[in-house]
This record gives structure tokens, sequence and C-alpha cells, in this order.
């Protein structure tokens, strides 16, 4: 048990550390403790769930990389939920966005490099991939519109329309697009949330972005329910465990 906590529990350390320093540095008002606290917690409770799950002792190579950007997640949460602090804190976020995409793409070399790539791995990236680009919505929908905030829900609201309908959360086959797909998502609300780029161009950019999301989502529902309705007829092969991702 003590080495399958190790690593969650680093993690929590890490991220009130990394809370402690953002309110020394530029100041993180009671929402803004209270959100990265309550993040780092789920984050924290749900990696050790999540280990103990897939019968793992500890985290790999890659896994920690990831867990370096979902404590840099939790850090950018406790700076965006309070709007009244909106322009003093943009660049801290929008550096700590920066390097969490950037890291987005170092934990799936180390994985496929170290040959320590794993379901729970997977998952615990595309969680986090999910939770910044919620965050960053969040943050966007300030200065773009309350219809930026569809980019970040889009994936929580599959989640809720799970519960009604088990097959939207079956395994989908693996399709590197999807991962292409949440890194535009990423990278185009750092930048609208920066404001660095001319506001015409970036308003398209962040169509494109949801247009895009659309189609893989939507490509992914319509693959699941064409299994769905012809599970009656045909019982369909389960995934191996290393080919599929889980919709949501």
């Amino acid at each position: 048990m003590r080495a399958v906590q190790r690593g969650p529990l680093t993690g929590l350390a890490a991220a009130l550390a990394l809370l402690a320093a953002l309110a020394a540095t530029v100041g993180l008002p009671p929402s803004g403790w209270a959100a990265g606290v309550v993040a780092a917690a789920v984050l924290t409770l749900t990696l050790h769930l999540g280990l103990v799950h897939a019968g793992a002792r500890h985290l790999g190579p890659a896994d920690r990389i990831t867990l370096t950007r979902a404590t840099l997640v939790c850090a950018v949460a406790a700076l965006v939920v309070d709007p009244g602090t909106a322009g003093e804190v943009t660049p801290t976020v929008v550096t700590l966005a920066s390097i969490a995409l950037v890291l987005d793409g170092v934990d799936g070399w180390v994985a496929r490099h170290t040959g320590t790539a794993s379901g729970l791995g997977a998952r615990f990236d595309m969680e986090v991939d999910a939770f910044l680009i919620l965050v960053l919505s969040v943050a966007a929908s300030r200065s773009w519109g309350a219809w930026v905030l569809l980019i970040g829900a889009a994936r929580y609201a599959l989640g809720a329309a799970g519960i009604l309908l088990p097959w939207l959360c079956e395994p989908v086959p693996f399709r590197y697009w999807r991962k292409v797909v949440a890194a535009i998502q990423g990278i185009v609300l750092t930048v609208a949330v920066a404001e660095v780029v001319p506001r015409p161009v970036t308003l398209v950019a962040l169509v494109v972005a949801l247009a895009l999301l659309t189609e893989s989502f939507g490509r992914d529902v319509w693959w699941l329910l064409r299994v769905h309705r012809t599970a009656g007829r045909t019982e369909p092969q389960p995934l191996p465990a290393t080919a599929g991702e889980r919709r949501p």
C-alpha cells in the first residue's frame, strides 16, 4: 500500500507547494486556494484508485511526467477560478499552460521509448488533457464569449450522457488524430487567453478548433452507435486492452 500511495501523495505535495508559491508571488484569493486544493485532492484520490484497480505498485516514468502536468493544471485552475484577477494572472496562466502542453508530447514519447505504455497511463493522460482544456475554456470565455465553454464541456457532457447511455463509455479503436485534436484545443485556447494574436485570427482558430472537436467526438459516437445497434445480431469482439481507449 505504501508503494501505491507514494506517487499520488508526491503529486499532492507538489500541487500544494506550487499553490503556496503562487500565493506568495501573484496572489491567490480564497476561491483560488479552494479550487486548487480540491483539484489536487481529486487528482490524488483518482490516481490512487486507478493504480489500485490496475494492480500497479508505482508510477512509470511517463506517468510521472503526466503527474507533473496534472500538478500544473491544478495551479491553472486555482488561477482562473476568480474572474476578478484575470488580468493580473494571465501571464502566469499562459506560462503554466504552455509548459503543460509541451510536456503533453513528452510523456507519450517517454512511454513509447521506455516500453512502459499502459492503459492507466493513457487514461491518466487523457483526463489531464480534458481538465486543462476545461480550465482554459473557462479563462478564454471571459474574453471570447460563453460559447467557448463548449470546447471544455464536450468531454464531460459526453460522460454525463454515458450515465443514461452506457454504450457511450465503451472502448473505441485507437486514433492518433484524437490526440492531435486535443493538442489543438489546448494550443488555441492558450493563445486565446494570451490575446497575442489579432482577434479575427484567434476567433477563426477557436471556431476551427470547436469544429475539429465536434468531428472527433462525432466520429467516435457514430462508431459506438453502430456497434451498439449490431450488438444484438453479432456479438462484437472485445478490443485488446492496449488497442482501445475509453470515451469518455
